[in-house]
């Protein structure tokens, strides 16, 4: 049987949990407060969130392809909560969908332009910081938002571009101080700090 990251059967790939579900070019993994993974496994024909508990063994997954709750067309990008609820960026349906960690949608947000990724920030009042990619090489339009945790945008800053403070298809942020970022960027090939006060 295997299932867990250190397994896997004949024609799957290993960590990939039942039989027929492997993964398909995942992008993104979040652990919650019990040490459960979450992983991201959307870029590809899965479109879903695989969960794991802190050893790798298999516990559940859901999402498909299409455009309703719980569908998805492109997972990109995931963040836990302190609350437990699992953030999941569609990109394809330029929104954010919210589930409890079992699965069960919750709600989502789409307000956020043309999303890449996301993280979440720590301490007692959580956001996100969500990158707007805007045109295909993300040197049109281009901004990062930050957003409360029901999706209300309370600051945008950036522009496209090369310089400082002016991104080219921002596909990773961390966030873990809400005040000094990491922003790395595909078109541009670097990775910049950005301090916000």
């Amino acid at each position: 049987g295997g299932g867990g990251f250190g397994g896997g059967q004949a024609g799957r790939a290993p960590g990939s949990g039942i039989p027929g579900s492997g993964f398909n070019r995942p992008t993104d993994v979040a652990w919650d407060k019990s040490g459960n993974i979450y992983v991201a496994d959307g870029i590809g024909t899965n479109n879903r969130v695989a969960k794991f508990d802190k050893d790798g063994k298999f516990i559940t997954h859901w999402g498909s392809t299409g455009t309703g709750p719980g569908q998805f067309t492109g997972v990109k990008a995931l963040a836990v909560s302190n609350a437990g609820d699992v953030y999941v960026l569609d990109a394809g349906k330029k929104r954010i969908q919210v589930f409890d960690g079992g699965g069960k949608f919750k709600s989502e947000f789409g307000n956020v332009g043309s999303p890449l990724t996301m993280c979440m920030t720590r301490g007692a009042t959580q956001y996100l910081f969500i990158s707007h990619a805007g045109d295909e090489d993300g040197m049109e339009d281009a901004a990062i938002y930050k957003t409360t945790l029901d999706g209300k945008v309370v600051g945008k800053f950036g522009s496209a571009g090369k310089q400082i403070k002016e991104f080219g298809l921002a596909n990773s942020i961390d966030c873990r101080d809400e005040n000094n970022l990491l922003i790395g960027e595909m078109t541009n090939w670097r990775v910049q700090r950005v301090t916000l006060k």
